[in-house]
């Protein structure tokens, strides 16, 4: 049995099994997802779900689901699961399944009376192809398979409804057929590693229902199309391969394709390995394009989420070329001083202070991680040249450094830091002013760029930018520190300051080069363990204030309330662990592998084989968001290096 493996007694607990997630991806941004027992509970699940360029910038869902019947010796089998309203399921395939496990792809073991079938799925790398492949371990004889697809071609954030401007058509392929529903959609070919007969009798499921919409307060009925199915039969021994995908393919090469493919997987053996077999999923190479995901199933690019997970996501296992390519493919973005932080083009957002400055830190992280500064300021100097000037004197958002050094950023109606959620119109977590973490951020970014314009022999940029570190230092410790309540301000104005407990102290005293002193450190590290630290990450704000929410739970607004009020993000872990070995060197080594290692359980819970968004800020810490999030992985993965490198 493998590293991550579930049996029949936890598959056939629909409690359990209903709550635990798998993901399968490719490079190109394309994906695979349900949960382990092959029961849709999201809009967003699907087998091939997959940009359509020329409708949005969203992911669709085009294959919703496959759903197989087995005949053998007078009996019928149903092995495919679907809820629908009344919280009645059928089929109940889940029933037939023995066991599950991913390493490194879902296996799913079925036994049906006398016969074992073994079913597997991998998502092809570089092409918006899944595959799966169903092995006949044990029968009696010969066995009929029956395939029946449901189409739903629509974008993940909305559902289908059954309707009469559906094309009902299809298109002979080999071993096969296509279809496309709608106008603008890219086909589906649907194609057999043997000879299948395709009957063609269209037809639509009604009001499907998924839970977890239902529970996050959305639309959560939907109808799904089915064209037919597919009949073949498979001998004991005999294995056939099913290829979904956007393209035609001879399907001679599947079997071998299939093989191939899982060759090109880190095996989940292990935690560590399942860790850098997730941050593999982050990643994603579009045209000359390449980007990281910030999360699965529904986020997209994000710009402040890229350069916060760049290192863990990439340098941990020693990719520099996927770094400086990410890194490249952001500059070409970058406008006024910022960088978006969601969307490209004529749709990006540029509403965040930070992104600009953890661009700073990601390269910083680059020499820490390699040993080498080789090249930065020829290749980075220019962009980090023009992004502090117009820090300096100003850009969008009343992002502004002030005469004491250190940076204005926001304005009403906005939320331009991380804590970034807005309700009615208004943000939840309002930190106009000078933010604690902003301002570490611009001194690391000063800092840094002087480093590298001194070892360039950059004299004019030097002569420039020298003195404004040791100003930045006197303000930061006025504006922020009181050594009498031991923590630093989280935000402060020219008439209040706000010493909220929050996590962005912690940031603020973890930076390569930060205005903290050691008094600092320790106040914040100590305040942040006793009332922030949870074994899911740090806290978003501490229970002791009445505006804490302990648990990620309800409709959209009240989730959006709860987001930075209380909810534990693994994320901040990183900036914790840094600061935290900083502080302690080696003595303090075994107390941070201590917290990474309680992620371990985590593996075979949510979304599986991966970490969650967020985690509720009360025991037992539920997970909750997204099921599979890039700078969650990232920093669990650098914390890994950073106390091996301790």
């Amino acid at each position: 049995m493998g590293y991550i493996k579930f049996d029949k007694k936890q598959l056939i607990n629909l409690n359990y099994s209903l709550s635990r997630e798998k993901l399968r991806t490719n490079r190109a941004g394309s994906y695979a997802s349900s949960t382990i027992i092959n029961c849709n509970t999201r809009s967003y699940h699907g087998l091939l779900v997959a940009p359509q360029p020329l409708i949005d910038d969203n992911n669709h869902v085009l294959l919703a689901d496959l759903h197989e019947t087995l005949r053998s010796n007078d009996f019928e089998f149903h092995l495919g699961s679907r809820m629908y309203q009344g919280d009645v399921i059928e089929p109940k395939g889940h029933k037939y399944l023995r066991d599950y496990e991913m390493d490194p792809i879902p296996r799913l073991v079925y036994r049906l009376g006398n016969i074992v079938l073994v079913k597997e799925l991998i998502f092809t790398q570089k092409e918006d192809r899944i595959l799966i492949r169903y092995t006949l371990e044990e029968s009696a004889g010969k066995v009929t398979f029956q395939f029946r697809p449901f189409l739903a071609f629509r974008s993940v954030h909305s559902l289908s409804k059954s309707n009469t401007y559906v094309n009902t058509h299809f298109k002979p392929a080999k071993n096969g057929v296509s279809w496309q529903m709608y106008q603008g959609y890219s086909p589906v070919y649907m194609q057999f590693s043997k000879k299948a007969e395709y009957v063609h009798v269209p037809d639509w499921y009604y009001n499907v229902k998924y839970i977890r919409e239902q529970e996050r307060g959305y639309d959560y009925l939907e109808d799904l199309y089915t064209p037919g199915y597919f009949e073949t039969t498979l001998e004991k021994g005999e294995s056939l391969v099913i290829s979904a995908a956007l393209d035609e393919e001879n399907p001679a090469y599947f079997k071998r394709k299939f093989v191939a493919e899982i060759k090109k997987r880190v095996p989940r053996s292990n935690f560590e390995n399942s860790l850098q077999n997730a941050a593999e999923e982050f990643i994603i190479h579009v045209k000359n394009r390449t980007e990281i995901i910030a999360g699965y199933p529904w986020f997209g690019r994000w710009g402040r989420d890229t350069f916060i997970s760049l290192p863990g996501l990439t340098l941990t296992r020693g990719d520099t070329k996927t770094f400086h390519a990410v890194v490249k493919t952001m500059l070409h973005e970058l406008k006024n001083g910022l960088f978006p932080n969601l969307g490209h083009g004529k749709e990006a957002s540029y509403n965040s202070v930070d992104t600009s400055l953890w661009f700073f830190w990601a390269l910083h992280q680059y020499v820490l991680m390699t040993g080498s500064s080789k090249g930065l300021w020829q290749s980075y100097g220019k962009a980090m040249r023009s992004i502090l000037n117009h820090y300096k004197t100003g850009t969008l958002h009343q992002i502004k450094m002030h005469d004491n050094g250190l940076i204005w950023a926001g304005e009403p109606g906005n939320a331009v830091t991380w804590m970034d959620a807005i309700v009615a119109g208004k943000p939840v977590t309002g930190r106009i002013g000078f933010a604690v973490e902003i301002n570490a951020l611009w001194y690391e970014a000063i800092r840094f760029a002087l480093q590298l314009a001194e070892e360039a022999g950059d004299k004019n940029f030097v002569s420039r930018w020298k003195k404004w570190p040791e100003k930045i230092e006197h303000s930061f410790a006025a504006m922020f520190w009181d050594g009498q309540k031991g923590v630093l301000a989280d935000y402060v104005t020219y008439e209040n300051k706000d010493f909220t407990i929050r996590p962005n102290m912690v940031i603020a005293v973890s930076l390569p080069f930060t205005p903290a002193t050691l008094d600092m450190k320790i106040g914040v590290l100590g305040k942040a363990k006793n009332e922030l630290l949870t074994p899911r990450g740090l806290r978003s704000l501490s229970p002791r204030f009445p505006e804490y929410k302990g648990k990620y739970i309800g409709n959209q607004e009240e989730r959006d309330r709860a987001y930075h009020q209380g909810t534990v993000w693994p994320w901040l872990l990183g900036p914790f662990s840094e600061a935290w070995l900083n502080l302690y060197g080696k003595k303090g080594k075994e107390f941070i592998l201590n917290r990474y290692a309680a992620f371990e359980e985590v593996m075979t819970e949510a979304g599986v084989g991966t970490v969650s968004e967020i985690y509720d800020g009360d025991p037992p810490h539920e997970a909750r968001g997204a099921i599979s999030q890039a700078w969650s992985v990232a920093e669990l993965l650098r914390i890994k290096w950073l106390t091996d490198h301790v």
